[in-house]
């Protein structure tokens, strides 16, 4: 067998396809979640439930992609993301069409909430870890391109949906967005395995002594996920930041119209206030994106600035009561919290390193996603409490600017150079004091 060619980071070239990828990647997932709820009153209608129960599709969907992730960053390592992409694209078009025969919620929550949710987890993770691994310089505006699928699909999906539903009725149109799901297999096509010399560092940290692979059950697990990253300080710090931070980033998207009707505005002005923010979000992800490669100011210190701002205007969303204030205040805030999104996946590679990056990924995922998860139901508790979502966006507010702080507990936050000075030395005994642990006698093989 011919050993890897390892390269620079190209910094372009086919990754410009992969940013392609990852846009794609964007719309099917994300871009769907959100204009999911065109379904809603038809699947309440149809099933003759509360919007309660309904409402947990989609929250099954998300839950089982982010508490996934890992696996889709193991699997991605050990068979190659594109392999790993293309079956979670399959089992993504399989949930949608599976659902399209539902009988019952129980149903819709196998097939949407864990088949199609398990299948998103396989793609979003390897795609994305794959854009770090082809950009350095420009990695946080290559981010950001991807994720402008976020706002371009909200924006083009909700009525796209209704379309189908009024024609196909909404089994038909489960069907025909199974056949679109199918696209994430191009995604999958996109992606070209590519080898770095940081690879071999991480690969040696992994030797025995003698040179050798451990083949203790414990080790094999704990290579396949990386769990070493529990033990790296910036890993988790930045985690429980962006986790504090997550908790409240999301409030807004899904209250902001409820919030506007409380405050007397038409249902058609409420909906163009969420779909101006949505153009905003997108703006702000490719100016991040851009201000970040030109260098001047390190990534962590830029995600810093953005979330301070989000906070802060996340606070101040309870001060307009009028349909322009309202306008103005949530072009605002969509704008510093677009900002942040390329920023967090950027800024990862600098803590850990590109060579880790694929687990790191999964692993940040699934670990932030519980604030993801806490956030909005908080937040929902607070205005049945209250009688308002004042309350919600002020404490989502505070989540953010807490999260915020946390970052300052980085290693070498208030350094000019990267956060762990240089992750990759030329000599990796000196970069971090090999731990080495002994393989238990037993082998899980």
């Amino acid at each position: 067998m011919t050993k890897p060619v390892y390269s620079e980071l190209p910094d372009g070239g086919w990754g410009w396809m992969i940013v392609l990828a990852g846009f794609l990647n964007n719309c099917l997932l994300i871009g769907v979640t959100r204009s999911f709820g065109v379904f809603f009153v038809h699947f309440t209608q149809y099933f003759q439930e509360s919007s309660s129960r309904v409402s947990w599709i989609t929250s099954m969907a998300l839950a089982t992609q982010q508490f996934a992730s890992p696996i889709g960053s193991a699997f991605g390592k050990r068979y190659g993301a594109r392999s790993v992409v293309m079956v979670g694209g399959v089992l993504a078009s399989l949930g949608m069409l599976a659902a399209s025969f539902g009988q019952s919620l129980l149903h819709m929550y196998l097939s949407i909430g864990l088949l199609t949710g398990f299948g998103w987890a396989l793609t979003f993770t390897p795609t994305m870890a794959m854009i770090s691994r082809y950009f350095k310089k420009r990695r946080t505006l290559a981010t950001g391109l991807a994720f402008t699928g976020v706002g371009i699909a909200s924006f083009f999906f909700s009525p796209l949906f209704q379309f189908l539903i009024d024609e196909y009725f909404w089994r038909g149109a489960l069907r025909i967005l199974s056949a679109i799901m199918l696209n994430l297999c191009v995604c999958a096509a996109l992606l070209r395995p590519i080898s770095l010399q940081e690879d071999r560092f991480v690969a040696s940290s992994k030797l025995l002594d003698n040179g050798t692979e451990s083949t203790g059950c414990w080790d094999k697990v704990t290579s396949a996920f990386d769990l070493t990253l529990f033990l790296h300080r910036g890993f988790m710090v930045y985690t429980f930041a962006l986790a504090l931070i997550t908790a409240g980033y999301f409030v807004p998207y899904i209250y902001l119209v409820a919030h506007g009707k409380n405050l007397g505005l038409m249902d058609y002005e409420a909906a163009f206030v969420l779909s101006v923010s949505a153009i905003s979000d997108t703006v702000a992800r490719l100016f991040s994106g851009w201000v970040a490669d030109l260098k001047l100011l390190r990534s962590i210190h830029m995600l810093f600035l953005w979330s301070v701002l989000t906070g802060l205007s996340f606070l101040l969303l309870p001060v307009g009561h009028t349909y322009s204030s309202l306008m103005g205040l949530s072009l605002f805030s969509s704008f510093c919290a677009g900002t942040t999104s390329p920023l967090i996946f950027s800024t990862l590679p600098d803590i850990v390193g590109i060579g880790r990056i694929l687990n790191a990924t999964g692993l940040f995922m699934m670990l932030i996603s519980i604030g993801g998860l806490l956030g909005p139901p908080l937040s929902g508790l607070l205005e049945d409490q209250t009688g308002s979502y004042s309350t919600s966006f002020m404490v989502a507010g505070g989540f953010i600017l807490v999260g915020s702080l946390v970052l300052l507990l980085l290693p070498g936050f208030f350094v000019s150079t990267t956060i762990l000075s240089k992750q990759w030395p030329d000599d990796p005994a000196i970069h971090e004091p090999d731990i080495q642990h002994p393989a238990p006698e037993n082998d899980c093989s």
